[in-house]
């Protein structure tokens, strides 16, 4: 079987785009939505040899359909798509069974590294909006694509410019689909209307650089630091809520010692991270952290260093008309009732929540993201398509 939206995937598949690369995926993409009526602007960041690929790609409602709105003292709707033609690297080449970026079919599957994340989402994208602009193309809806090429890497010169750009001049946006693999079994079994937040600490605990047969002319900076990380690892940050899970702290690395057995360390280096709710905030959650420490007689004065790194705040999209045009889509098309979820890793949607009050995701199966010999099932490629187009028709109703 052979659809435009597969064919689509296909071509994207092809380019090798790993971050920050976009191998001509957004051009590709421009190009087919100008015959749809889209205007495309560029706005590129980052390095030379770190350059990021944006993409701002718009078609406004037309003219007519504005008036009439104007007559009504409302402004036409805006649903923004996002999504990433960036890629994780392949990884041992040897090891895939089929070349990464050559598309290939067996059994029911289409290999290639994006299939999954997130190539099929660009491209269901682009041929719903095909189809719903032939269908009604004076439809009362203003539709926008935003592509980057740094959401796998630093994403740093990725969407969060773009929005930043979009804030500064007034864009207004009333919806938005980030296209991530959000599903579990089946296309549109799951969908993501919120995500934690993440904070990382890097923490330097001081001592004093001894033989470690003479422990009184030292201080061990590992017996410090022993009685907080037993009370942070013990400590309940909060008790979540209705949509989201408890806020979690875990330890990534620790780091202490110069490799000989005989040395007491001068310096104990932990690092961590946060994962957190609507039910915290990073000032609360640094505040509750160094409480501990100094608990435990470990102050900034003399005892330590502590740097944080807030990379996203959590945001929630309550039911409403996005999340109920979506339920509605997936249950026309696939029969399936959509389980609204919080859980997983930080996404794009953490920057548009910022710009855009109803942010959802929603995207095929993630079991392969990121795997060698990623693949999707070619039978949650035209569900997919079909479930955006059926969101588009539904907000595009409801005007």
């Amino acid at each position: 079987m052979s659809t435009a939206t597969i064919r689509l995937t296909e071509q994207l598949i092809a380019r090798a785009s790993v971050t920050p690369e976009d191998a001509g995926c957004q051009s590709l993409i421009a190009e087919r939505l100008a015959a749809c009526g889209f205007v495309a602007e560029s706005f590129d960041s980052g390095p030379a040899q770190f350059r990021v690929r944006n993409s701002w790609l718009k078609r406004p409602v037309r003219r007519a359909n504005t008036a009439q709105a104007a007559t009504k003292n409302v402004a036409p709707k805006t649903l923004v798509f996002v999504g990433h033609t960036d890629v994780v690297p392949t990884g041992p080449l040897d090891a895939w069974s089929s070349p990464p970026f050559v598309p290939t079919h067996q059994d029911g599957k289409l290999y290639g590294r994006g299939a999954a994340d997130m190539k099929t989402s660009i491209a269901a994208f682009v041929v719903a909006v095909e189809e719903f602009v032939a269908a009604q193309p004076d439809a009362p809806l203003t539709i926008a694509l935003l592509l980057t090429s740094d959401e796998e890497g630093p994403a740093v010169d990725g969407t969060v410019v773009v929005c930043a750009a979009l804030q500064a001049r007034g864009e207004v946006l009333d919806y938005c689909i980030v296209g991530e693999p959000t599903s579990v079994e089946r296309t549109g079994d799951m969908i993501k209307n919120g995500r934690r937040g993440t904070m990382s600490g890097k923490l330097t605990v001081k001592g004093v650089q001894g033989h470690i047969a003479y422990p009184q002319l030292a201080k061990n900076p590992i017996h410090s630091l022993a009685p907080a990380l037993a009370e942070l690892v013990a400590t309940e940050w909060d008790r979540g809520n209705a949509f989201f899970q408890p806020t979690s702290w875990q330890v990534s690395n620790v780091h202490g010692g110069t490799g000989a057995s005989n040395v007491i360390p001068g310096t104990v280096v932990l690092d961590f991270n946060f994962r957190f709710c609507t039910e915290s905030t990073p000032e609360g959650l640094q505040q509750r952290v160094q409480a501990i420490l100094a608990k435990h007689g470990l102050h900034p004065a003399d005892g330590y260093d502590l740097a944080w790194t807030v990379g996203g705040l959590p945001f929630l999209t309550t039911p409403a008309s996005l999340v109920n045009a979506i339920q509605k889509a997936v249950v026309d098309e696939t029969g399936i009732v959509t389980e609204l979820s919080t859980t997983g890793g930080t996404s794009d949607g953490r920057f548009m929540a910022k710009i855009c009050k109803q942010v959802v995701e929603l995207g095929p199966p993630n079991a392969m993201i990121h795997k060698l010999d990623e693949y999707l099932h070619v039978a949650d490629i035209e569900p997919l398509k079909n479930i955006y187009r059926r969101v588009l028709e539904n907000l595009s109703a409801a005007e």
